[in-house]
Protein backbone atom coordinates (compact mmCIF):
# COMPACT_ATOMS: atom_id res chain seq x y z
CA UNK A 1 0.00 0.00 0.00
CA UNK A 2 2.73 2.61 1.02
CA UNK A 3 6.39 2.69 1.45
CA UNK A 4 8.85 1.56 4.51
CA UNK A 5 8.58 5.08 5.74
CA UNK A 6 4.78 5.32 5.90
CA UNK A 7 4.99 1.70 7.71
CA UNK A 8 5.18 2.73 11.64
CA UNK A 9 1.21 5.39 11.09
CA UNK A 10 -0.13 2.67 9.30
CA UNK A 11 1.03 0.40 11.93
CA UNK A 12 -0.55 2.58 14.59
CA UNK A 13 -3.70 3.59 12.72
CA UNK A 14 -4.77 -0.26 11.80
CA UNK A 15 -5.66 -1.72 15.26
CA UNK A 16 -8.20 1.22 15.21
CA UNK A 17 -9.64 0.71 11.81
CA UNK A 18 -9.91 -2.77 12.57
CA UNK A 19 -11.80 -1.78 16.26
CA UNK A 20 -14.20 0.14 13.81
CA UNK A 21 -14.38 -2.40 11.70
CA UNK A 22 -13.20 0.04 8.77
CA UNK A 23 -11.22 -0.89 5.74
CA UNK A 24 -7.54 0.85 4.66
CA UNK A 25 -6.87 1.43 0.82
CA UNK A 26 -4.75 3.51 -0.88
CA UNK A 27 -4.84 7.21 -0.69
CA UNK A 28 -5.85 7.56 -4.60
CA UNK A 29 -8.61 4.64 -4.59
CA UNK A 30 -10.22 6.64 -1.73
CA UNK A 31 -14.17 7.78 -2.25
CA UNK A 32 -15.96 10.85 -1.67
CA UNK A 33 -16.61 9.50 2.23
CA UNK A 34 -13.61 7.76 2.96
CA UNK A 35 -10.87 9.16 5.13
CA UNK A 36 -7.54 10.41 3.97
CA UNK A 37 -5.42 10.48 6.40
CA UNK A 38 -1.96 12.54 5.89
CA UNK A 39 1.40 11.96 7.65
CA UNK A 40 4.31 13.94 7.54
CA UNK A 41 2.26 16.19 4.89
CA UNK A 42 1.98 13.49 2.38
CA UNK A 43 -1.58 11.47 1.72
CA UNK A 44 -0.87 7.85 3.11
CA UNK A 45 -3.80 5.83 4.13
CA UNK A 46 -7.62 6.39 3.13
CA UNK A 47 -10.27 4.66 5.62
CA UNK A 48 -13.10 3.34 4.52
CA UNK A 49 -15.45 3.84 7.68
CA UNK A 50 -18.29 0.74 8.04
CA UNK A 51 -22.07 1.46 7.99
CA UNK A 52 -23.53 1.87 11.52
CA UNK A 53 -25.34 -1.94 11.43
CA UNK A 54 -22.01 -3.55 10.56
CA UNK A 55 -20.01 -1.27 13.68
CA UNK A 56 -22.61 -2.96 15.89
CA UNK A 57 -21.95 -6.19 14.71
CA UNK A 58 -18.35 -5.75 15.23
CA UNK A 59 -18.57 -3.96 18.31
CA UNK A 60 -20.48 -7.37 19.39
CA UNK A 61 -17.71 -9.61 17.87
CA UNK A 62 -15.31 -7.95 19.61
CA UNK A 63 -17.16 -8.30 23.29
CA UNK A 64 -17.49 -12.06 22.30
CA UNK A 65 -13.77 -12.16 21.70
CA UNK A 66 -13.06 -10.00 25.25
CA UNK A 67 -15.49 -12.09 27.25
CA UNK A 68 -13.61 -15.39 25.70
CA UNK A 69 -17.45 -17.35 24.86
CA UNK A 70 -20.88 -15.97 22.89
CA UNK A 71 -22.63 -13.18 25.11
CA UNK A 72 -25.93 -15.58 25.55
CA UNK A 73 -23.70 -18.22 27.32
CA UNK A 74 -23.18 -14.87 30.10
CA UNK A 75 -25.50 -14.74 33.04
CA UNK A 76 -27.75 -12.02 33.58
CA UNK A 77 -25.50 -9.46 35.57
CA UNK A 78 -23.22 -9.92 32.77
CA UNK A 79 -25.57 -9.20 29.88
CA UNK A 80 -27.28 -6.02 31.48
CA UNK A 81 -23.31 -5.12 31.96
CA UNK A 82 -22.87 -5.34 28.08
CA UNK A 83 -26.33 -3.67 27.24
CA UNK A 84 -25.27 -0.43 29.20
CA UNK A 85 -21.62 -0.13 27.01
CA UNK A 86 -23.52 -0.78 24.47
CA UNK A 87 -26.06 1.89 25.31
CA UNK A 88 -22.96 4.07 26.03
CA UNK A 89 -21.55 3.46 22.84
CA UNK A 90 -24.73 4.19 21.07
CA UNK A 91 -25.83 0.97 19.57
CA UNK A 92 -29.55 1.22 20.50
CA UNK A 93 -30.06 4.37 17.87
CA UNK A 94 -29.32 2.02 15.27
CA UNK A 95 -32.31 0.41 13.40
CA UNK A 96 -32.82 -2.77 14.75
CA UNK A 97 -30.23 -2.20 17.29
CA UNK A 98 -32.69 -4.01 19.61
CA UNK A 99 -33.27 -6.85 17.89
CA UNK A 100 -29.37 -7.11 16.73
CA UNK A 101 -28.19 -6.80 20.53
CA UNK A 102 -31.02 -9.17 21.92
CA UNK A 103 -30.29 -12.10 19.51
CA UNK A 104 -26.56 -11.88 19.96
CA UNK A 105 -27.52 -12.13 23.90
CA UNK A 106 -29.58 -15.08 23.79
CA UNK A 107 -33.09 -13.02 25.10
CA UNK A 108 -35.78 -11.55 23.90
CA UNK A 109 -36.24 -7.58 23.19
CA UNK A 110 -38.51 -7.49 26.32
CA UNK A 111 -35.31 -8.85 28.12
CA UNK A 112 -32.98 -5.89 26.50
CA UNK A 113 -35.63 -3.08 26.77
CA UNK A 114 -36.16 -4.29 30.90
CA UNK A 115 -32.22 -3.83 31.16
CA UNK A 116 -32.56 -0.11 29.89
CA UNK A 117 -35.32 0.65 31.56
CA UNK A 118 -33.46 -0.32 34.94
CA UNK A 119 -30.34 1.30 33.92
CA UNK A 120 -32.18 4.41 33.33
CA UNK A 121 -33.63 3.87 37.04
CA UNK A 122 -30.28 3.39 38.80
Amino acid sequence: MTGNADEPFITAVKPLVDAMGGEMLPPDEAGPDDVVLAWAGVDVVAVRLPQLADSLDHILAAMERKQGRPLADLDRKAKQEVVRILEARGAFSVRHGVETVASALGVSRFTVYNYLNREKEN
